[in-house]
């Protein structure tokens, strides 16, 4: 089981990495985009570090507020629950 949750958290992280890129290229190219809710939701579903190092690694969103503040609820939100995970069954 903990090795399902691994691979599901790795492969959740790659697809958000790769998604914040698309939407950055389509930004460049002015292209249609790809909505902050499909964003927000690869993030919420487990794709919050992928999210976190997409922000950073394309310089994307990096300055939206209304897309920056659910991103890091959520990511807080994560954090919270693998600490809880590792605390309680650790």
């Amino acid at each position: 089981m903990e090795k399902i949750a691994v691979y599901y958290f790795l492969f959740i992280n790659f697809i958000t990495i790769l998604i914040f890129y698309i939407d950055k290229q389509k930004a460049k190219n002015r292209s249609n985009r790809i909505s902050e809710k499909t964003l927000l939701t690869c993030c919420i579903i487990g794709g919050s570090l992928g999210g976190f190092a997409a922000i950073y690694l394309f310089r994307h969103k990096t300055t939206k507020r209304s897309f920056l503040l659910p991103f890091y609820f959520i990511a807080m939100l994560h954090i919270g629950l693998i600490y809880g995970y590792a605390h309680y069954y650790g």
